[in-house]
């Protein structure tokens, strides 16, 4: 039975990321770079407070950014306020000179630091959270109506960009079913800032006019409006896989000062849910001649790089690739295109060997130079390329044999010579640079090992170590560390990867019910291989802490690993992540942890994940039993047709109609939350990832609620406190 106490320290793990310090202090160094980049300051919270750090790499360097008793002592003088040095009661600071600037208590301070003496200055209102502003930043753009404005950040001169917009056809925003227009109302917002890129030389936007008409509309009632009104219809643009009316981007760049646009000469790009510009797949050149950009058609089976050149509109193709399946920039979908353009050269992404790695091209002709890495590992970002030693640094995956997704430093010559790990070690490697490049901040850790962040030289260096994570407060909660598991797929022959969390106040002579934490991907993996559980892995922690042994994984067609890996999902977008392979691993699991109960075993998903729970009940009722006592709980999710519009494309081979997926299979169409039952299939499945066969009428099996789960259900309570808000269960 799950105590008062679990429910506080599931609670206390749930709010983890949200609480920098409660429960970790030291785990994430976010930089604020200054003197261009050559020094830096961070800021580290204890749960109650902050303390400042200030950072020289060149000097190695590593100190408290002020004396953070005396500055307390100076500023609790002058505001006649009580100030704790070791709760300081502002967030951030601003170093300027032998001075130190902040907010508290309502007003801006400047802080001498020869003799520490605060005193009230001027403040600097920051900018309007809806304009873009230039790189000089002399002028800022933003969006009025259907048009895009330029406004003096000096003179308060505002003049139009564009006149022409309308009604779905309008310049700078992306599509409307990513606007996110009821979460902004709730900010007091209009609207996102323009999707625009500046040229480095501050004299022309590249932008883009959306075009949305004849995209199909979709109604949504907000039932609580804000004001306690009755129940109001809003109404949104957004396609759905299949239809023929998608938003498209159509190029154009703005020369700021002399109003004029010129448009690219070639056809829209496709943007099914995020503008091009805002994933950085349309940039400018460092010397702001040329804009490049990177198209796809429909079936996603070719990548094509383009030069558009702003004064004549002029679209020329750079070079292309083709393949049999879909072609990407980069697996992950949230990470930029692993594309480089350099002086005459281009590196390029490709999977074309079954692993994703780097390529040079000629910039002007297109023609191959020579491949750049190779392996039995993948690429996963460009970070620096020295042109002159002629070398790329990068990090990769798949070079440490323990945990394939841990991330490595590399640097290979762009001839392909001299390859060379920049951190050889087992760990997991985060990297973050300044603009300058001229070293890098590493975070290095695994599932079960604290970061230790440190300043390095591109020679792997160590400059100045900055934090080492104490995680004393969270072993104080019950929490264990995860373990690190390697079972075989489904098909017997694959290796895959993922954490099992044992359960608080663990005790191996009981037998525990077993959740399965799942996201199926197919271009974000469930589980990462640092500290940090992701975003993806939020709940598993606190789950844990319930009493539950909690097990996530990453299936085939997920990204991460080959090329072959990867397109298991291919056109079988339902079964995205392989729930096959989830059910062979949690078998393989038992047999060495008999103290997981396999007659109790759950899944718990959000947004795609929930759409997999719901499927995992159907598809293996054998494993996630909706009739027992342990309900699964889930989050609501629409079926695949509806919510995963890009991914759908990518997984989805075209010309030809969508794949089957529950909605058009079992009627299946709105998650364990809807207001119908659940289903389920008798069906003949097989155990690859694919499609299962043989299916026939639905049955109905079960129902669904959003209230409590009935007293019915085992000793070890699901979760149902303030602690679990927003999940739900369908049992029979």
């Amino acid at each position: 039975m799950s105590t008062a106490q679990d429910y506080q320290a599931a609670e206390q793990l749930l709010r983890r990321p949200a609480r920098p310090g409660e429960l970790v202090i030291g785990d994430k160094v976010r930089p604020q770079w200054i003197d261009g980049g050559a020094r830096f300051w961070y800021a580290v919270s204890n749960g109650v407070g902050k303390r400042f750090v200030l950072v020289d790499p060149a000097v190695g360097t590593r100190e408290p950014a002020f004396d953070h008793a005396r500055l307390a002592a100076a500023l609790a003088s002058t505001s006649g306020q009580q100030v704790d040095p070791e709760a300081l009661p502002f967030m951030a600071i601003e170093l300027a000179g032998n001075a130190v600037e902040f907010d508290a208590f309502g007003e801006h301070w400047r802080c001498r630091l020869d003799g520490y003496a605060c005193e009230r200055a001027e403040f600097t209102p920051p900018g309007n959270p809806l304009e873009v502003p230039s790189p000089d930043k002399k002028v800022a753009v933003s969006r009025r109506g259907h048009d895009l404005w330029a406004r003096s950040l000096s003179g308060g001169r505002e003049w139009a960009l564009t006149t022409d917009g309308e009604p779905d056809y309008q310049y700078g925003s992306g599509p409307d079913c990513t606007s996110n227009g009821t979460l902004l109302r709730k900010f007091g917002l209009p609207h996102l800032p323009p999707a625009v890129a500046w040229s480095p030389d501050s004299t022309k936007v590249l932008t883009h006019r959306t075009d949305e008409r004849g995209v199909r509309q979709t109604h949504l009632v907000e039932a609580r409006p804000a004001n306690g009104g009755a129940p109001f219809l809003r109404t949104q643009r957004y396609a759905y896989p299949g239809d023929e009316q998608v938003p498209h981007a159509e190029l154009v760049v703005l020369d700021v000062q002399a109003g004029t646009m010129v448009r690219a000469q070639a056809e829209p790009l496709l943007m099914p849910q995020v503008s091009p510009i805002m994933i950085k797949w349309a940039w400018w050149a460092e010397d702001s001649s040329t804009v490049y950009y990177l198209s796809q058609p429909r079936d996603l089976r070719t990548l094509t790089l383009r030069r558009l050149e702003p004064a004549t509109g002029e679209v020329t193709t750079v070079l292309s690739e083709t393949g049999a399946t879909r072609v990407e920039p980069n697996e992950w979908m949230t990470e930029p295109p692993i594309v480089l353009v350099l002086a005459d050269e281009v590196l390029w992404y490709s999977q074309r060997d079954g692993w994703g790695h780097l390529y040079r091209y000629d910039l002007r002709t297109g023609a191959l130079l020579g491949k750049v890495t190779s392996g039995q590992w993948a690429v996963r970002q460009i970070l620096r390329v020295d042109e002159a030693e002629r070398v790329v640094y990068f990090t990769a995956s798949g070079l440490v044999e323990e945990d394939p997704y841990r991330r490595t430093v590399c640097r290979v010559g762009l001839d392909g010579s001299g390859f060379a790990k920049v951190t050889d070690d087992e760990l997991d490697h985060i990297v973050t640079m300044p603009d300058n490049q001229e070293y890098f901040i590493d975070s290095a850790s695994t599932v079960d090992t604290p970061p230790v962040s440190r300043a390095r030289d591109w020679a792997g260096r160590v400059l100045a170590e900055l934090e080492r994570a104490d995680i004393s407060k969270l072993i104080a909660t019950g929490w264990t560390p995860p373990e690190r598991f390697r079972v075989k797929a489904a098909d017997g022959v694959t290796d895959i990867y993922g954490v099992l969390y044992r359960p608080r106040g663990f005790n191996p002579a009981q037998r525990y019910p077993v959740v399965d934490s799942v996201y199926p991907g197919p271009n974000v993996t469930r589980v990462a291989p640092c500290f940090d559980p992701g975003g993806m892995g939020l709940d598993a922690e606190p789950i844990a802490a319930l009493g539950f042994v909690v097990v996530a994984m990453d299936g085939r067609g997920t990204p991460g690993r080959s090329k072959a890996f990867h397109d298991a999902s291919y056109g079988h977008l339902a079964d995205a992540g392989c729930l096959a392979d989830h059910v062979a691993a949690l078998r393989q699991l038992a047999q060495t942890h008999p103290w997981m109960d396999l007659d109790r075993v759950g899944a718990v998903g959000h947004s795609g994940g929930g759409f997999a729970t719901v499927r995992a009940m159907l598809d293996y009722p054998e494993m996630y039993k909706p009739e027992s006592h342990s309900p699964a709980p889930t989050t609501p999710a629409t079926s695949t047709r509806a919510s995963w519009k890009p991914t759908t494309a990518r997984t989805t081979p075209r010309p030809g109609p969508v794949p089957p997926t529950w909605t058009s299979r079992t009627g299946w169409q709105a998650g364990c939350c809807s207001s119908t039952a659940a289903w389920t299939t008798k069906s003949t499945r097989t155990t690859r990832c694919g499609w299962p066969t043989g299916s026939s009428s639905p049955t109905k099996t079960s129902s669904c609620s959003s209230s409590p789960a009935p007293s019915t259900r085992s000793s070890t309570a699901w979760p149902t406190s303030a602690s679990a808000a927003g999940t739900s269960w369908c049992a029979s």
